[in-house]
């Protein structure tokens, strides 16, 4: 579903990604850890290509990402034709990025209705299923401000589902939440593992990451150090950095 192909990145002098090779198949969850600085959030953000990679290539669901094909040589996209891959990648934010001066209901019929052109009422009956699926359909009429950071997660969550995504990608969707609102969000992501979202997740929580992920990745440096069962990764990893940095936040 997601195929990384040796990407790298920069910002100036410094050196983000280096050369990330990543698969992930339909249906898995995979977790990213790794210390602050490693790449983790450039490397999700180069996914649905908010981040141009400078060397390297993305594909998702068998479609390369920026790109068109013409014999051997590529293009890149169009602003507009970018915009349709995206929709194909839902992206959950940290701090959320809901529309403020929209109710809840309209935050997830924004796409739907003027990206994907659909019924507004066809989008509207979804977009209230997903509210309930997250636990939030009395809400709907709600704005943002009105709502726990907590809620304004799920809701988050939520829109990007409302685009019916090939794969769903979450940047450290916890980090801005009181520690108290952190289960009610993780308790969304691990439903959808269950019911079968492929989802690329940064996260610093290594309970939640050793419960439902399939792959768990541990980068540092702007490389994959290590990757494998969260059994293997967390409780027997093979590299010095990968037990170096457990060490210190199990």
């Amino acid at each position: 579903m997601v195929d990384v192909r040796d990407v790298h990145k920069s910002f100036g002098t410094l050196e983000v990604l280096r050369g990330v090779n990543l698969r992930v198949h339909a249906g898995e969850v995979t977790v990213i850890l790794g210390p602050s600085g490693s790449g983790k959030s450039t490397l999700l953000r180069a996914v649905n290509r908010l981040e141009k990679a400078d060397r390297g290539w993305i594909g998702v669901d068998g479609e390369l990402i920026g790109y068109r094909r013409s014999g051997d040589r590529l293009y890149e996209l169009r602003e507009k034709d970018l915009l349709r891959q995206r929709t194909r990648i839902g992206f959950v934010f940290q701090d959320f990025n809901l529309f403020p001066h929209l109710t809840v209901l309209d935050n997830l019929l924004e796409a739907p209705v003027h990206a994907l052109r659909r019924p507004r009422g066809e989008a509207e009956e979804a977009a209230r299923r997903l509210l309930h699926r997250v636990g939030l359909a009395d809400r709907a009429g709600a704005y943002p401000r009105q709502l726990s950071g907590g809620q304004r997660q799920r809701v988050a969550i939520a829109r990007a589902l409302a685009l019916e995504p090939k794969v769903l990608l979450l940047d450290e969707p916890t980090s801005a939440l009181d520690p108290e609102l952190v289960g009610e969000v993780l308790d969304v992501v691990r439903d959808l593992a269950r019911t079968g979202t492929t989802m690329i997740v940064v996260t610093h929580e290594i309970g939640f990451a050793r419960e439902v992920a399939d792959t768990v990745v541990f980068m540092d440096g702007g490389v994959v150090v290590e990757q494998g069962p969260p059994a293997a990764v967390l409780d027997d990893p093979r590299h010095e950095r990968t037990r170096a940095f457990l060490s210190k936040v199990l």
